[in-house]
């Protein structure tokens, strides 16, 4: 929920000096930008809750506006601030996003449009770790299964993270930049620089975030420093206003202490090169044909000493290092008709193929990684057909609809699994591969009332989810050394509510009931057999293999239901005040096992005030969150395992934001103003790091002061 969105989100544009725009060919004279220094201005304050959407059960985030909380770093610390939307806290950075209770592949995110994939068998790299927030124009949210245009299996919903084409009707150059500092070392800058005429344009965005370990409430350090570098560069022609060809390159790495885990992640090397084509207005029945290629590589390192002081332990006694890789490319055709003035169909077809392979040493000193051989160890393919269309029925009636098929192939490589640190089984899935055609669709209605000051809107989807490489290749079975036979999930969802955007009043009310067949569960802390020759042992006396047990992570198919729903609110009350609310609710069972199902977030609200001048703004905000009592002990999903109960929880911050002239806007807060020591419900737990305190969860940071500089011509 955006707060005074009287105005539409600067993009905080900072020219190129005249002489430079001059020498490039790009001329802007000086005079006009002195003329402008001295027009009035009116400041849009720091956003702090973010829920507002123009069309049902979308959320439209501008992620370069200045935010409280600090600023995000990454694309899950964006999210976090929409209703509906948790984190799983593991450090400092590289949090799971998670939306009304689900994670992992059931939350879709695209990057311009392209498909990326982590390595890391543990998930230090989600996608929405390769994210810089500002780096891109608009982010986009659908909840639920309500669309079925951006690929497959997204249950939860889809985030697209996108960058604006921008076609200028004349010679233009722009920059972008943001620099952020804060408390425990934190410092992010960030750098867009456009270049354009009517016939090609060009774009190049780098950014820069770091920061040390931070301290919670009670003052203990928590090991969680980290530090990202990303780099994108794309050219665009454009003969025509109607045509445009754009190609895309990204590099991206960096590093990051974990205090939830045994080792750190010490490369994070993403390259990515994409293609797009685009005809719009080909003829009245083709409003639009698209085309896009991509190819993303991700080459992942972690290890037990390069970001802490070594240790030896039972299940590393050595320097180890393990170095995962995943291959991703893809691409997609569609074409967008019209055949009749109330109605707009958008068909195609959108594939992915990707590779995960992976080389590990139990010591770097004696054997290292790079002259080890990788060994895939799982291979995926999906092609998908879709179409997707919108009718009106009337000037306030709509209906929206769509349906999609995609055809699933894996193959298991594996010779071996590792059941251990130290030990392996031989893989009974060998090398075997399985098919799934699976089937997903959604209707959604819509009606406007009270001269289109509120529409009501009802929805109903049913979605198939392919089982991910963590659920089916990384874990077990409860009765087998692999999860290769997963069955696919299947969610059908109804999601009603009303939404309100006229006058001073402006609010949303969203709630969804949803029953999820073959749920696919991870369980971690299950006692299994296994004999000695399969741990790498020798055999027991008299010949015979000796019986024992061990501890494993499986997968388990259940069947699950769950409700909730998010409700936001925005008001000016008064000519410079304004309250923004929120509240965000999910409860679910796990319904074979007869017991709560596991990773729900608790009852969350925000309540946010705030006063505005035309030049300077200062508010605060205040997060409260309820104590769960709801929880499955060592079950939940490929992100984490429920520990227990958690208390309640409230955090308040405070936020400015001054408008130093028409080029520049400084912003600043504190958050956890009271310094609280805290913890989220669905946050893993704490690990014995040296040199640092164990605790139950990992905890979030205590006070934590910072300013944001933004800079607009």
């Amino acid at each position: 929920m955006n707060s005074f969105r009287s105005l539409p989100a600067s993009r905080l544009q900072f020219l190129l000096p005249a002489t430079a725009l001059a020498a490039s060919g790009f001329f802007v004279p000086f005079r006009a930008l002195a003329a402008a220094a001295d027009a009035p201005v009116m400041l849009e304050p720091v956003v702090t809750t973010i829920g507002r959407g123009a069309e049902p059960l979308h959320v439209h985030v501008d992620p370069k506006a200045p935010a409280q909380p600090v600023p995000a770093h990454d694309g899950a610390d964006v999210l976090k601030s929409v209703p509906g939307f948790s984190v799983v806290r593991k450090g400092g950075t590289d949090g799971d996003p998670v939306l009304r209770g689900l994670a992992g592949s059931r939350l879709g995110i695209l990057i311009d449009g392209e498909a990326i994939f982590g390595g890391c068998g543990n998930r230090m790299d989600p996608p929405t770790a390769y994210v810089f927030p500002s780096a891109y124009d608009r982010i986009t949210i659908v909840k639920g299964p309500q669309t079925v245009l951006h690929g497959p299996g997204n249950s939860a919903g889809v985030v697209r993270f996108e960058r604006d084409p921008h076609r200028p009707a004349a010679r233009e150059a722009r920059l972008f930049a943001s620099a952020t500092a804060g408390g425990f070392g934190r410092f992010d800058a960030a750098l867009d620089a456009r270049a354009a005429t009517p016939l090609v344009q060009a774009r190049l965005t780098a950014t820069d975030t770091r920061a040390g370990d931070y301290r919670d409430g009670d003052g203990r350090t928590v090991h969680s420093s980290y530090r990202r570098w990303s780099a994108n560069a794309n050219a665009a022609w454009t003969p025509d206003a109607r045509t445009t060809l754009e190609f895309s390159v990204a590099r991206s790495d960096g590093e990051a202490a974990y205090a939830d885990r045994s080792m750190d992640g010490v490369l994070f090397d993403r390259e990515n090169y994409g293609l797009r084509f685009e005809r719009t207005a080909l003829t009245p029945l083709v409003a639009s044909v698209e085309a896009r290629l991509y190819r993303n590589y991700v080459d992942h390192v972690m290890d037990n000493f390069s970001l802490r002081p070594f240790a030896p332990s039972a299940g590393m006694s050595g320097r180890a290092v393990s170095n995962p890789d995943r291959l991703t490319t893809g691409g997609l055709v569609q074409v967008v008709l019209t055949p009749s003035a109330p109605a707009r169909l958008t068909a195609g077809v959108d594939t992915q193929r990707n590779t995960h392979t992976v080389r590990s040493t139990a010591s770097e000193t004696t054997d290292p990684y790079a002259a080890k051989t990788r060994t895939r160890d799982a291979a995926f393919r999906q092609l998908g057909l879709f179409t997707e269309g919108a009718y009106s029925l009337s000037e306030t009636r709509r209906v929206y609809a769509g349906a999609r098929f995609d055809h699933w192939r894996a193959t298991d490589p594996r010779a071996a699994v590792g059941i251990s640190m130290m030990s392996t089984a031989a893989n009974p899935s060998r090398d075997h591969t399985r098919r799934s055609g699976l089937v997903s669709g959604f209707a959604r209605y819509e009606h406007e009332l009270a001269g289109r000051a509120a529409t009501l809107f009802a929805g109903v989807g049913r979605l198939q989810r392919f089982p991910d490489y963590w659920e089916m290749v990384k874990n077990e079975s409860a009765t087998s050394v692999t999860a290769f036979g997963t069955r696919p999930e299947t969610t059908t969802q109804l999601d009603v509510g009303v939404m309100h955007r006229r006058g001073p009043l402006q609010f949303t009310i969203a709630a969804f009931a949803s029953r999820i067949d073959d749920f696919i569960l991870v369980q971690s802390g299950v006692t299994k057999m296994v004999s000695a020759p399969a741990m790498g042992g020798m055999p027991a006396m008299g010949g015979m293999p000796a019986a024992t047990t061990r501890v494993a992570t499986i997968t388990r198919d259940i069947d699950a239901s769950t409700w909730g729903g998010e409700a936001d609110l925005g008001w000016r009350f008064a000519e410079h005040w304004r309250v923004d609310a929120s509240l965000a609710y999910v409860r679910g069972d796990n319904d074979t096992d007869a017991r709560p199902l596991a990773q729900l977030p608790p009852l969350e609200g925000r309540l946010g005030f705030a006063y505005q001048q035309p030049t300077w703004s200062a508010g605060a905000l205040w997060r409260a969150v309820a104590a769960q009592d709801r929880y499955a002990l060592n079950q939940g999903n490929i992100v984490g395992q429920d520990l227990g109960r958690t208390p309640g929880f409230g955090v308040l911050a405070l936020h400015a934001s001054w408008r130093v002239s028409t080029w520049a806007r400084l912003s600043g807060g504190v958050d956890n103003l009271f310094d609280r020591t805290y913890a989220e419900h669905i946050s893993r737990a704490g690990a014995m790091v040296t040199g640092f305190v164990q605790t139950r969860r990992v905890n979030e940071p205590g006070r934590f002061a910072w300013v944001k500089l933004d800079v607009s011509l």
